[in-house]
């Protein structure tokens, strides 16, 4: 059991039966009233994420999770297909565990798995992929009217903007936090 102040980022806690993910965790004291524990939550049967307040003087439960490093190989009607890098069986996660996160898997990605035992029930990406541009605009030199960015389309699908230099089959850093372009490789 935990108390509120040992709550932190990346923790799998039971909140009220239920298994969840901390996305943020924020520990405050208010005026003359008792501290209080905002938690940002991704609850992890329904892939949905909430905010949430609870009381700092409730005790948490910690469930203890294993890390598997797996390999993304390919997608199909059935889920998403990886393979277990230390005895290289092959996994099939569903869309609805990986939720955003199927957005970043390119062929070859390693991320990592949290299990409860067995059942998979979160995963964690790298900070960062290398994706192909897929479909984009030209920019024309000048046109910095719109802020000097441009909606490109990835290999993944994934829609973001780039700065106008970008072109199709350039291969960009992406930031699989928020999504957002970092650089051209």
């Amino acid at each position: 059991m935990l108390n509120a102040n040992e709550i932190r980022r990346g923790m799998v806690l039971r909140v009220e039966d239920r298994l969840v993910h901390v996305v943020e965790a924020n520990h405050r004291k208010i005026g003359r009233g008792g501290a209080i524990l905002d938690l940002k939550i991704r609850d992890l049967t329904t892939g949905s994420t909430v905010a949430r307040t609870f009381s700092a003087t409730k005790r948490y439960e910690r469930v203890r999770t294993e890390s598997r490093s797996v390999q993304f190989l390919y997608s199909d009607a059935s889920g998403f297909h990886f393979m277990d890098m230390d005895n290289y069986e092959e996994l099939n996660l569903k869309e609805a565990l990986l939720g955003e996160s199927v957005h970043f898997l390119v062929d070859g990605i390693e991320i990592e798995v949290l299990t409860d035992g067995e059942t998979p029930i979160s995963v964690d990406l790298p900070s960062s992929v290398v994706m192909a541009v897929k479909q984009t605009d030209p920019g024309h030199k000048g046109d910095t009217a719109s802020g000097a960015s441009k909606p490109a389309v990835t290999e993944t699908g994934l829609t973001l903007q780039v700065p106008l230099f970008v072109e199709n089959g350039d291969k960009i850093r992406v930031d699989t936090r928020n999504g957002d372009y970092q650089e051209r490789i």
